[in-house]
């Protein structure tokens, strides 16, 4: 990246980069929990239950897109109710057992002893998100936490600019920030933004469901952090 130049023709050095972590299936490892709650979902209305391979080559957000593609059909109001209630009261049940991805805790801890900004952004409800953040004892690595305020059907491009506006005020640049998650929902939404992406399989999507994001796709966290960096270069 080409460093830019005042008038006088000194150079001004780039603003540093900035990562907006996702939660579910990035920082957070809950794969086990998600099915578990997806399962017992399906069995409300008698559908078989779904493997980890399955699940990952499938899963799209909006949720009720997902449904569909199982289904053979978007499932109704009155079933979209129901399952999303019993997803949700299988999948606290077992969150507060899951534990963090692998190295994300020094990740976290590194980037801002480097002086580097970071920031978490999920579509997990925000009541929920924030204790469960506390509970890890990361809280202070971020500088804003949002989680979602609103239905459970909502995608991440809407939520990832009310997000970038208020980072906006503290200095960061929505060009100098990479969003590190694992789903294609996340390059969408990044780029909706003019934002970069790095994805995890560690989460939610296949890996050759990632690729065809057009974005990096990396297997470690550690790995999605060094990308961040060249990507920021």
């Amino acid at each position: 990246m080409t460093t830019p130049a005042t008038p006088a023709g000194r150079a001004v050095p780039a603003a540093p980069v900035h990562i907006v972590w996702d939660w579910n299936g990035t920082l957070l490892h809950d794969i086990d929990a998600v099915i578990t709650a997806t399962n017992a979902s399906f069995a409300e209305f008698g559908f078989a239950p779904i493997t980890l391979e399955r699940y990952r080559e499938l899963y799209v957000v909006p949720v009720p897109k997902f449904y569909e593609r199982l289904m053979g059909r978007l499932p109704t109001d009155a079933e979209w109710e129901v399952m999303d209630a019993t997803f949700h009261r299988y999948y606290w049940a077992a969150a507060d057992t899951a534990g963090l991805a692998e190295g994300a805790r020094e990740l976290l801890r590194d980037w801002q002893a480097d002086g580097l900004t970071q920031s978490l952004l999920s579509l997990a409800p925000h009541e929920k998100l924030v204790p469960l953040v506390q509970a890890h004892g990361i809280e202070r690595h971020f500088l804003r936490v949002d989680g979602r305020i609103g239905p459970s059907h909502t995608s991440k491009a809407g939520h990832l600019v009310r997000h970038m506006q208020a980072l906006e005020e503290t200095g960061v640049s929505t060009g100098r920030t990479v969003l590190i998650g694992d789903a294609v929902d996340d390059a969408l939404a990044a780029a909706h933004v003019g934002a970069r992406a790095v994805l995890y399989t560690g989460g939610s999507h296949s890996r050759s469901s990632l690729e065809r994001a057009g974005v990096p796709v990396v297997d470690s966290l550690a790995e999605a952090v060094l990308t961040a960096r060249e990507l920021a270069e």
